[in-house]
């Protein structure tokens, strides 16, 4: 492994000291900061004005935020990433840490598609597949996506639906009832859903989102009832928000998960 390149690193530490605070920073700023020479902080920043990766503040002499060229790798990087690829992936990493089947799934209008799935090493396990679709109120990454949608966004899927099937006898049927476990799915920041898809699998829920912190999937972990419990299910819960919050950061996200 080759030996890294000090300019090169001090360079990318001054871009990121830029995601921090109102996105502007003086030379001094980035001196105190990072306790740099001035006049390698002043080099550095004239080298990265130069090739637009930072661009003066018009309205603040001396101050300077992040150039259109950061935007535009960005924007290349974006263009690559494959929700379905990435969600395989981290999929795959929790379902080694848990030995449980676990899914990312996305919302489509009333519906989840399931756009990745690693399977349970176990022998009893949940039976499903990539490309499935659910309705999303059976299922705790719909409930969870559901929840993420805004009231007016929400209001007009459920007047699209002429009814909330059942496809146990313990799915959720009432709207009114929806909305409330909805409105308790926001406050925990993760959705679960007992034996409402299947009769014999329980599953919890994390959001998953994207660079601009929109919610733009959910990964779930799905349990056999005779290896649920209490204790499973909190376990499983932060290991759902660890696994849907590593998935959100390779998309770009930098907010908390």
């Amino acid at each position: 492994m080759g030996r890294h390149v000090p300019a090169v690193t001090r360079a990318l530490d001054i871009l990121e000291l830029f995601l921090e605070g109102d996105g502007t920073l003086s030379s001094p700023d980035i001196v105190r900061k990072l306790q740099l020479p001035r006049t390698t902080v002043h080099e550095l920043v004239t080298t990265l004005t130069a090739r637009s990766y930072l661009v003066p503040v018009p309205e603040q002499p001396g101050r300077y935020r992040l150039g259109v060229r950061n935007y535009q790798l960005g924007s290349r990087y974006a263009e690559k990433l494959d929700l379905a690829a990435e969600g395989q992936r981290v999929a795959r990493e929790v379902a080694e840490t848990c030995d449980e089947t676990v899914h990312v799934a996305i919302l489509e209008d009333v519906d989840v598609i399931y756009i990745a799935k690693v399977d349970s090493i176990h022998a009893v396990r949940m039976v499903s597949a990539t490309g499935r679709r659910l309705p999303a109120h059976c299922t705790s990454v719909g409930k969870m996506l559901l929840a993420s949608l805004a009231d007016d966004e929400l209001e007009a899927r459920l007047e699209e639906c002429e009814e909330l099937i059942a496809l146990t006898p313990n799915s959720i049927t009432d709207t009114d009832a929806l909305r409330e476990e909805l409105a308790e799915i926001r406050m925990a920041g993760t959705a679960v859903e007992h034996r409402e898809a299947n009769p014999d699998v329980s599953c919890v829920a994390a959001p998953v989102r994207d660079a601009s912190g929109a919610v733009v999937a959910a990964l779930s972990i799905s349990v056999p009832m005779v290896r649920w419990s209490e204790e499973r299910e909190r376990e499983l819960g932060e290991l759902a928000v660890k696994g849907a919050g590593d998935l959100s950061v390779s998309l770009g996200y930098r907010g908390n998960w």
